[in-house]
């Protein structure tokens, strides 16, 4: 009875003709300024694990490090203090930073100088303003600087970094201040430059789809001037009503569909960029190909504004598809499971002879409810990337529990799939130019899987507000958690195979203390592990990290997959990175930014900066 009612669901749902234009999912104006799920995507092939051996061949290298873990017990409580001012940090490595004592201290004359080349009303003083500046959109981190500026070009950028660095100032870029890590807000008393007012679009050429653009355009604003000339942004983000480009380039953003357009790696074809000196960096290149020489931009590209600001980009734009399809599907409840329907897919070549010989062995397949949870999961994965092939642009998870926030803290969130409630909600998206065919794959799969219990029911969007609301759920979770109270996020690249075990392992841990809400971009591997409980707590910190950490390098993952480092994870980074990488990093960091002006506290550990 309940495969025919979810059959029919599916079949009433899709009959009739789905939107064939391409849509803005959160163009809604409730959502427009609703902050980021996340950001960046780059995984290390040559990844190292953090290992103790390493550690002792690199004693030098490593000492400060060593002390900061042996002090973990006291992160998260910490105080961080600039010009008199404290405030109270979450994190990794925010409790135990200090204000380098090489900096300058701002003063009046500083202020003249910013005036004289600005105007009285691109410096700002103002202390409500300051205090939006200094203060992630979590209210996690929280800087003391005295003064934002606002430049209006390349060449007000480039004078005010030549004036901060012979006066050794520090600063920190600032786009749409929408990070989950730290990285956007000052850690003391570091001058904010915020790119806002340069959002010019500079050139877009409507043969090839290349835009070159100024670093403040805000993302929505871009897909939609793009939506306009037939094209679409490769990147699409939550926060995109509030984002801004050079943000996102600066911390390699990635996104709903990078499944389907690859990460911003692969689309910005150059950039301009102001050194820390001001000079300025023209690889502002409209290119497909240029082998001439390093491709300097990747230096750019994810580097959190740490070596340079980057204030125009050149970016490949694909073409605007005109059918697109979303269903919301529920997994299947695990425990009545038939272990012949699951050994029918072994013997049929969908699973594996390894997982086969596994599930024989250890009798996982019977007794494990984590297991079945893995199999299904993957195999609707590994199903969709071969049936819908290129059509396909995202295949979204959600836990029960990031379901039950959403329904319970966003006003006018319904499920699309009453009365039930399910263990496991995707979200799969497709696009295409064959509005019929792709319907008809789209159709065939759910079908099929449904047929096959991989789901137990969904629903295909008829519209563009069904499938906006839809979208809502998934992009819904970072505001529902942040109502719910006091949030440790963690955004990592897992295997996906293991994805679901470190959630797992988590709950058990907490046990009641915190609730684990996981979500994320399962087509490429992204998971968005959040710890939800009414307020921040030490306690609870010390049962998440370093766990959370030495987890995910014991199963050669990445503790940073879209969000980056920022202030949180910089003294993390060997748990993804071989101690050699970050040596050369803070090399690279200490030849480009010699007086360490940029951003500084972020990405890397400062004692190795400081030891380069």
């Amino acid at each position: 009875m309940g495969n025919r009612r979810a059959t029919y669901r599916l079949l009433t749902h899709s009959s009739k003709p789905l939107f064939n234009r391409r849509w803005n999912p959160f163009s809604q104006s409730q959502i427009l300024l609703r902050p980021a799920s996340g950001f960046r995507n780059c995984f290390d092939e040559n990844y190292r694990g953090f290992q103790p051996s390493v550690e002792s061949q690199k004693k030098s290298f490593l000492s400060c490090l060593r002390l900061l873990r042996d002090h973990r017990g006291t992160i998260g409580s910490g105080i961080g203090i600039g010009n008199g001012i404290q405030h109270r940090c979450y994190g990794s490595m925010a409790g135990l930073v200090k204000r380098n004592p090489a900096f300058s201290e701002l003063n009046a004359e500083d202020i003249r100088y910013f005036e004289g080349i600005l105007g009285e009303k691109n410096v700002i003083q103002d202390d409500e303003r300051l205090m939006t500046a200094n203060t992630d959109w979590m209210r996690k981190y929280k800087g003391s600087s005295k003064l934002m500026l606002l430049p209006k070009s390349t060449e007000e950028v480039s004078q005010i970094l030549k004036y901060c660095n012979s006066r050794c100032l520090a600063v920190v870029p600032q786009g749409g201040n929408t990070g989950l890590v730290g990285g956007s807000v000052p850690v003391f008393d570091e001058v904010i430059i915020n790119l806002s007012s340069m959002n010019n679009i500079i050139s877009f050429d409507k043969v090839s789809g290349i835009l070159v653009c100024e670093a403040g355009c805000i993302l929505e604003n871009l897909i939609a001037f793009l939506d306009n000339e037939g094209f679409i942004m490769p990147l699409d983000l939550g926060a995109k009503g509030s984002c801004q480009i050079g943000g996102n380039i600066s911390t390699n953003a990635g996104g709903l569909r990078l499944l389907r357009y690859g990460s911003l790696h692969g689309t910005v074809l150059g950039l301009e960029a102001v050194l820390a000196n001001g000079n300025v960096l023209d690889i502002l290149g409209t290119l497909r190909k240029d082998n001439t020489g390093y491709d300097l931009k990747h230096l750019f590209i994810g580097s959190e504004g740490s070596l340079g600001i980057v204030t125009k980009v050149s970016i490949l734009t694909p073409p605007k598809l005109s059918s697109v399809n979303v269903a919301f599907l529920a997994c299947k409840d695990y425990d009545s499971c038939q272990f012949q329907r699951l050994i029918s897919g072994i013997l049929d070549g969908s699973l594996s002879l390894l997982v086969y010989v596994s599930v024989v062995l250890s009798g996982i397949l019977l007794s494990s409810f984590r297991f079945r949870i893995r199999l299904i999961i993957l195999r609707l994965l590994q199903d969709a990337k071969r049936k819908l092939g290129e059509i396909l642009s995202a295949f979204e998870f959600l836990d029960s529990q990031a379901m039950d926030l959403v329904l319970h803290h966003l006003e006018g969130v319904r499920n699309p799939l009453p009365p039930s409630r399910h263990n496991f909600y995707l979200l799969i998206e497709t696009t295409g130019s064959d509005e019929s065919n792709d319907k008809q794959k789209l159709e065939a799969f759910l079908l099929r899987s449904l047929e096959n219990g991989l789901i137990s029911d969904g629903v295909l969007a008829q519209d563009i507000n069904q499938a906006s609301s839809f979208w809502r759920i998934r992009e819904g979770i970072p505001e529902a958690l942040l109502k719910a109270g006091a949030v440790y996020k963690y955004d990592l690249s897992i295997p996906v195979e293991k994805m679901y075990n470190l959630v797992e392992e988590m709950q058990d841990r907490l046990g009641n203390v915190a609730k684990t809400v996981a979500y994320g971009h399962l087509g490429d591997g992204n998971l968005h592990l959040n710890v939800s409980s009414p307020q921040y707590d030490d306690k609870i910190l010390a049962q998440i990290e370093p766990f959370v950490y030495e987890w995910t390098s014991k199963y050669r993952g990445s503790i940073s997959a879209e969000h980056g480092l920022g202030l949180m994870k910089a003294n993390e980074i060997l748990y993804s990175k071989s101690v050699e990488t970050v040596q050369l990093m803070a090399s690279i960091k200490k030849l480009l930014d010699p007086r360490e002006i940029l951003n500084p506290y972020k990405v890397l550990p400062q004692s190795l900066i400081s030891a380069c």
